[in-house]
Parts: C-alpha cells; sequence; structure tokens
C-alpha cells in the first residue's frame, strides 16, 4: 500500500472510531485533535504527489524484464516445466506454435483434445523453443481459480514490463486489472504466456461471461502469443479469434519412437509399432508403458510380452485405480485409469447428467464406429434406468465430443439416395479402460441386454429402409453383429443367426463384400457348432461365403468351397433341388473368374438346361444361368453367340424384373461388353453410359458394380481412339477401387493394367511400363501366372518392351506366354494363335536389330 493510502486509511480509521464508538480522554482537547487532522492532511498531500512524480518517471515502455530466474508469486514457479524426453510426432503442431511465436501479429493458441494427448508436454516444448529463441516465456497453471488467474497473469504482465504505478491503479479501483494487463500486452512484443490445464473455461472470469466474448482473462489480443491448452475442443467456447491446434493420437511410428526412447533394449521397432497401434497411439498411456518397461524388477520386458499381456492383465497395467487420484487432479491427470474422469466430472458439473452412462454405453460396443441412429433416448432408458430424452442423449454427446472423448469419424462423402450417416467412436484406450471399469456381473448383463435388443431392432429398420438408403447404416452395424451373435448363442441362437443373416443379405446388395464376409463367416461357424455340417441353413450359409469370397476375389477359394458344397447338396438334397443348381451356377461363376472358361461353359449349359425344366424360362434363376453363360461364351471369343444371347435375357431381366433391377443393369452392362467384342465399339460405348449412369443412380457411385461400368466404359472410349478421356477414366476408376475393394483385388489389378494401355496409347511409354511390370508382379502373386489376366499382362508388357527396343525381354516374355496358352488352352485356340503371331513378330524385330549390328560392325572392320 502506498503512503498516500495508508494516510487515507489512518484518517478513516480515526474517523470511524469517532462516529462508531466513544471518544477517548484526549478528543476532549479541541485543538489537539485538529492539529493531528491538520498534519495527516498535509501528509497525505504530499504522498500523494510524491507517487505522481514517480510515476510520472517511468513510462510504460523500456522497462526492462525481471529475469525469469528471479520469478516466484505466490509460492509457485512461473517457469515452464522441464521437457524429459524428446517430443515425437508433434514436429508440425509445434511448428505451427512457432510460427505464431516469431510472427509480428500475437495472438491466442488453443491446444486441445481428450486428456491424455500430451497437450502439457507440447506446450512445454513450445515455451522451451521460445525461450532458446529469447522471447520472453511466462507458464501458469490454472487451478481452477478466477483470482488467483488474475494474479498470475498480473505478475507476468509485471515481469514483461508493466509499471507498478499502473497496477496500483488497477489495486485502488481507478482501471480494471484486467484491461490494464491486457492494455499493456498488446503493446509488448516477444513473449509467450502459457496456461495451462484450462479445462473449465466457463469458470476463468473475471465474470461470468464465456471466454469467446474476450472480455475476460483470456483474449487473443497482445502482442506476443497467449497458449492455452484444454480439454476443451468447441469453437464456441474460444471464438473467431482462436487458433484451435486440436490434438491427435501419434501416428504408430512416433509412437513406437516415444517408447524406443524410454525402453531402447524392449524390442524392434516393428514390435513397438504394434505395441503404439495397441495403446492407440495415446502418449500417456505410451508414457505409462515404457515407464513399466523401463523398470528392472518389471514382469514384462519387452514390448512383445507386454503387448500379450495386455489382454489378460490390463487392469493391472493400465487400468489400475491411484488412491490419490480422487482427491488430487494433478494425479489423476497422469493415471490412464482416471485421466477422463476429470472430464466426466466436469460435464456432469456442467449439467450434462447422461455423459457418464451414454460413454459407458459406447464402450460396451464393439471398437469400431457406431451408427448415430443406435444410441436413442429409448436405449439408455432401457439400459440404465435413467430417464433419458433427445434433447438429453444429444447434449450428453455433444458435451463428450466437445471434451474429446467422443469422435465423430467422417465416411464417405454421401451420394444422392444415400443420405450422410453419423458415426460416434471412442478412442481405444477410452473405450477398454471404461470397458474395464463395468466389468461386474450388474449392471453391465442387464445394459448388454438392451444393446442386442436394439442392434436386433436397428437390424430390422435399416433392412426394410427402401433403396439403398439403409446401406450405409447396414455397413456400420455389421462390426457390432458378432459379438450380438455370441451374447445370444447359448438361449437365442437362432433369431440371432437370423439377424446376422438378414444384415448380411443387405449388405450383399450394397456390393459390401468385406462386411458381409466378416458376417458370413461368423455365422458359418456358429452353425458349425449348433446345427451340424450337412445342416439345410449351414450348407446355405456355406454357398454364402464362398460367394463372398468370390466377390473380394479369392477365387480358387471360393470354387474349391463351391465344389465342396455342391457335392453335399446333391447328397443330401438331390441333384435337381433349386439350392444344388444354384451351388452348379456359383460353382461354374467361380470358374469363369479364375479363367477355366471351357469348363465354365458346360457347366452353365447343364445348369441352364436344367432350371429351364424346373423353373421355367422366365424363372429368376434361369435368366441368371442364360446371363452368365452368355458372359461366358464372349470369354471363349463366341461373340456372336454371346451377344443373341445377352439380347434375349436383357429382354427378359427388364420384363420380369424392371429397368432398375440390379440383375438388368448388369445384363444391360453384359450385352455392351458383348457388342464391344464383335466390333461396335460406339453402339458398346453408348450403353456402357446408359449402365453407369443407371448403377450411380441406384447403386450408388462406389458400387462394385458402379465400378465395372465405368471401367468398361473407359475400355470402349479405347476403342473409339479418345485415349485421353479414357486415361481419365481409368485413373478415377483405378483410385476408387483401391479405396472401396483394396489394392490387390482382381478388379483393382484390372484397372491398374488398363490405364497402363491408356498410357501407351498416349505415348507416356515408361509410366506404361512401369504399370505393366507392377500389375504382371501383382498378378502373378495374386491370380497365379497362368490366369488369363496374368496373360494378358504379360503380353502387353512384352509388346511394350519391344516398342521401347527392349526385343529380347520381349521375345521371352512372349516365349513364355505361347507356352502357357498351348498347355491351356490348345495350339488352335484365338489367343493362342495370337501369342504365336506376337512371339514371331518380336523374333522378326530381334532379328532384323542382329542384322543391322552385324552391318554396322561390317562397315567398320
Amino acid at each position: 500500500m502506498s503512503g498516500s493510502s495508508a494516510g487515507i486509511a489512518f484518517l478513516v480509521a480515526i474517523v470511524t472510531n469517532y462516529v462508531t464508538a466513544q471518544p477517548p480522554k484526549w478528543a476532549e482537547n479541541t485543538l489537539l485533535v485538529w492539529s493531528v487532522f491538520a498534519g495527516l492532511a498535509v501528509v497525505s498531500l504530499g504522498l500523494f504527489f510524491w507517487e505522481r512524480r514517480l510515476a510520472a518517471g517511468s513510462p510504460d515502455d523500456g522497462v526492462r524484464p525481471v529475469p525469469l530466474g528471479r520469478i516466484a508469486t505466490g509460492g509457485h514457479s512461473m517457469n515452464p516445466p522441464a521437457v524429459p524426453a524428446p517430443v515425437r510426432g508433434r514436429e508440425a503442431e509445434l511448428e505451427r506454435i512457432g510460427a505464431q511465436v516469431r510472427g509480428p501479429g500475437g495472438g491466442m493458441v488453443v491446444v486441445c483434445g481428450a486428456g491424455g494427448l500430451g497437450k502439457t508436454t507440447l506446450a512445454a516444448e513450445a515455451a522451451a523453443q521460445a525461450r532458446d529463441q529469447g522471447r520472453g516465456v511466462v507458464w501458469i497453471r490454472w487451478r481452477d481459480d478466477p483470482d488467483q488467474l488474475g494474479q498470475d497473469l498480473a505478475q507476468a504482465a509485471h515481469i514483461l514490463g508493466l509499471p507498478e504505478s499502473r497496477l496500483e491503479e488497477a489495486r485502488t479501483g481507478r482501471v480494471s486489472l484486467v484491461d490494464a494487463v491486457w492494455d499493456h500486452l498488446a503493446t509488448v512484443k516477444g513473449w509467450l504466456i502459457v496456461v495451462d490445464n484450462v479445462d473449465a473455461p466457463s469458470r476463468v472470469g473475471p465474470g461470468a461471461g464465456p471466454p469467446a466474448a474476450y472480455r475476460g482473462w483470456l483474449r487473443p489480443h497482445g502482442s506476443g502469443l497467449l497458449l492455452v491448452t484444454s480439454r476443451d475442443t468447441s469453437r464456441q467456447t474460444w471464438g473467431p479469434d482462436a487458433d484451435l491446434l486440436h490434438l491427435q493420437p501419434l501416428s504408430e511410428n512416433a509412437g513406437a519412437a516415444v517408447l524406443l526412447d524410454a525402453a531402447p533394449h524392449a524390442g524392434t521397432e516393428a514390435e513397438a509399432e504394434s505395441l503404439a497401434a495397441r495403446l492407440g497411439g495415446l502418449p500417456l498411456g505410451l508414457n505409462a508403458a515404457s515407464t513399466y518397461l523401463s523398470v528392472p524388477t518389471s514382469r514384462h520386458r519387452t514390448f512383445a510380452a507386454y503387448l500379450h499381456a495386455l489382454e489378460a492383465e490390463f487392469t493391472d497395467l493400465l487400468g489400475a485405480e491411484h488412491p490419490a487420484a480422487a482427491t488430487d487432479p494433478a494425479v489423476a491427470r497422469r493415471v490412464v485409469r482416471h485421466t477422463w474422469d476429470l472430464s466426466l466430472d466436469q460435464l456432469d458439473q456442467d449439467g450434462y447428467t447422461l455423459a457418464r452412462p451414454v460413454l459407458q454405453l459406447l464402450a460396451l460396443l464393439e471398437p469400431a464406429p457406431i451408427p448415430r441412429t443406435l444410441m436413442i433416448p429409448e436405449l439408455v432408458t432401457d439400459a440404465t434406468g435413467l430417464p433419458a430424452t433427445a434433447a438429453t442423449v444429444d447434449a450428453a454427446l455433444a458435451g463428450l465430443h466437445q471434451y474429446g472423448l467422443l469422435h465423430t469419424p467422417e465416411g464417405d462423402s454421401p451420394t444422392p439416395g444415400s443420405p450422410a450417416v453419423g458415426r460416434l467412436q471412442l478412442h481405444p484406450l477410452v473405450r477398454e479402460v471404461t470397458a474395464h471399469s463395468l466389468a461386474r456381473p450388474e449392471p453391465t448383463t442387464a445394459w448388454l441386454a438392451a444393446i442386442d435388443e436394439h442392434l436386433a431392432r436397428a437390424v430390422e429398420a435399416t433392412t426394410n429402409m427402401p433403396g439403398r438408403t439403409g446401406w450405409p447404416t447396414a455397413r456400420l452395424l455389421a462390426a457390432h453383429l458378432p459379438a450380438h451373435l455370441d451374447r445370444n448363442a447359448p438361449h437365442n441362437f437362432h433369431s440371432a443367426c437370423d439377424t446376422l443373416t438378414r444384415l448380411a443379405d443387405t449388405l450383399t446388395l450394397a456390393g459390401a463384400s468385406f462386411e458381409e464376409f466378416l458376417l458370413r463367416r461368423r455365422i458359418l461357424d456358429a452353425e458349425a457348432d449348433h446345427l451340424g455340417h450337412d445342416h439345410i441353413d449351414a450348407l446355405a450359409n456355406r454357398n454364402n461365403l464362398a460367394n463372398t469370397l468370390n466377390e473380394l476375389g479369392e477365387h480358387r477359394q471360393a470354387a474349391d468351397l463351391h465344389r465342396q458344397i455342391l457335392a453335399d447338396r446333391e447328397r443330401v438334397l438331390g441333384p435337381d433341388h433349386s439350392e444344388a443348381l444354384g451351388s452348379r451356377h456359383n460353382l461354374a461363376n467361380a470358374l469363369h473368374a479364375l479363367g477355366e472358361n471351357r469348363q465354365a461353359a458346360d457347366l452353365h449349359r447343364q445348369t441352364l438346361a436344367d432350371r429351364e425344366r424346373l423353373l421355367g424360362p422366365d424363372h429368376p434363376d434361369t435368366l441368371a444361368s442364360r446371363n452368365s453363360l452368355a458372359v461366358v461364351l464372349n470369354s471363349l471369343g463366341e461373340h456372336r453367340q454371346g451377344t443373341d444371347l445377352q439380347h434375349e435375357t436383357l429382354a427378359a431381366y427388364e420384363r420380369v424384373l424392371g429397368p432398375d433391377h440390379p440383375s438388368t443393369l448388369a445384363s444391360r452392362n453384359n450385352l455392351a461388353t458383348a457388342l464391344q467384342g464383335l466390333g461396335e465399339h460406339r453402339q458398346a460405348a453408348d450403353l456402357y453410359s446408359e449402365a453407369l449412369l443407371d448403377a450411380e443412380r441406384v447403386l450408388g457411385p462406389d458400387h462394385r458394380d458402379t465400378l465395372i461400368s465405368r471401367n468398361n466404359l473407359a475400355n470402349a472410349l479405347h476403342a473409339l481412339g479418345e485415349n485421353r478421356q479414357a486415361a481419365d477414366l481409368h485413373r478415377q476408376t483405378l483410385a476408387d477401387r483401391e479405396r472401396v475393394l483394396g489394392p490387390d483385388h482382381p478388379d483393382t489389378l484390372a484397372s491398374r493394367g488398363n490405364l497402363a494401355v491408356a498410357l501407351e496409347l498416349l505415348g507416356e511409354d515408361q509410366q506404361a511400363v512401369d504399370l505393366y511390370r507392377q500389375t504382371l508382379a501383382d498378378r502373378e502373386r495374386v491370380l497365379g501366372p497362368d490366369h488369363p489376366d496374368t496373360l494378358g499382362s504379360r503380353g502387353n508388357l512384352a509388346l511394350t518392351l519391344s516398342d521401347l527396343g527392349a526385343h529380347h525381354q520381349a521375345v521371352g516374355l512372349h516365349r513364355e506366354n505361347l507356352a502357357a496358352r498351348e498347355r491351356l488352352l490348345g495350339p488352335d485356340h484365338p489367343h493362342t494363335l495370337v501369342s504365336r503371331n506376337n512371339l514371331a513378330a518380336a523374333q522378326a524385330r530381334l532379328a532384323e536389330v542382329g542384322r543391322r549390328r552385324w552391318w554396322q560392325l561390317s562397315r567398320r572392320r
């Protein structure tokens, strides 16, 4: 307190005492009293003017900061904490902060995300780098006390040159302290102030205004950088002028580096990456694991052993409770088991009372995206017994998302007819820790029963949706149904199997072969235990699994399984049973995919005759046989017969099933292929364009059949000489197939080979050769060296190498192809004749090169 203030206070005390109590004896001496008053007034006036003089002699600018080593206020240090190990995987974030520290504008960065992501560590490393660059750095730890935060920021501003006189004005109420602090910070450059762990931004103060109003202690208006760390990730909280830096888990290689830094002898880099992936790249989990592994007395001393032990000892290794966590938030932040409880407690205090039970419900589902439509008030109430409304569930989910505990990963972009489907997903460790905290028989059993009931309802609702509107939700539900079957197998097996089968059938229509395979495999395993190998339902599901394998490009496995199922169905049901005929048809399709077209054609002819006899000429199964036979005939080079049969089949499909049925769309595409085989390229291209538009409208742009139509249209454009457009379409189709089907699916390999052809026709020979080599190697690995597609890739590579002058390599490849085709197709097959002609041409070119070389050498002699 200044001298003038003290004097005034003393005067007030005297007057107060005089008014409110019995006057002392000396107060009866009037002359003495007025002399004392006069003397104090003179002293007070003198001190007041002296204080003004001192203030005038202390300009606001140019005051040297107090050295950081001397900073201490309220008994706590304002130095940033030390960073004990290299900070891995945060290079981009550090550069982003560093650029703002170095820049002229200042501002506010909020490093935000769920607990355990390393926000404090990142801020400490950024502070260390700023200090190394000569910046003034102050570290403030939020203690859930607005008054203490005000004192700390005032001290930080004083360190950065805010004069005592200005602080005195704030103390005496002549100016607002928060305005005095920020008015000064707006004039001083070259500083970094970190406010760590502001997890309750609404209580920052002063007053009740939100941080986004920028009238409180946290503002983006300084000439240096204010860096805040918080679990609150909401733009609404921090306002439009804050730069939100939302931390994500570390990549596998960065997580492995964290483990290897602490435990360099615990295993290989690959083993460290596996453990980092298991821990979801969460820095807090990685630090807990690496600390454990670095202790010589730990039971598990390697990455592999720790990874294996997590399956049985998760609670002991990462989910153990800490006795001090309940009373000390600093301890809770450092313990995996407790760090997220801080956020849940905060949400509960903020009125999000369903946040914790909703998180617990989500944790009981599988570690995969969950459709938002599953998390409805009825599920919450049925599971927990708590009253829930759409508004309270929405609020709970929003709160969990705001504090980084719940993610909403984006799926593929919605297309017309397929509405966007909301997705919910927990971080793997958040889910696992939460699930382990619920590992008691009650209430978990009742909660899981409610989840199973609502999963079955969700499948029923999804599979009854019109068109393809339910397909995105079906794909999300698939990951959660195998566990549903496991839980229901003892007492509700048939109903649970029906639920999985119903969803799998919808996934078939959606072309979602990966998700379908997951369900078919699980159904088959369960039925083998409950029904037996020869039960009609088990046979049906084995057939469905084989079809899925064929769609996934596993043609050899599919053919072997179909051959086995055909034998079993003919034995159990008889050779004329419709399901036995279905197995024969499916086996023929798998053989066609393997390039065994002659055998496939024979089976299709036999099946077509039997279906016409037993089912009639217009039955959908009969039409499917006719369509498949036409496709095989075209592959055998019998284009006229195949085209005539396709015309007949397409007309029947349009009449029986309608023009937009998926089978009709496929038949239209197949007719275009047959026309192209006849050399009717313009007509084929027009029909492909029509088929593509219909497939995109009915099936969606990412359906496998749609991608087939786009690939075929590009091939037709090749034949018409429209090579640039064809190349662009092949490039788009290749990218989509790699994303949807994977890099090794036969369809993807076909797109890669077709793009190579397009590039060659455009004169980009070297790119074409590189793609041909890659496609040939992949097809030899995936399909085998004698598959027709492999032979085609080998022939294309040979032709291009010959054009580039690599005649020896070309002759070798042509000779290899000719031998394979003579062995597989016979010496007179058209494809064999093409190979023989290509070899002869390559040998002639090689001989011509040899003659020219000999002539050149002879002239030199």
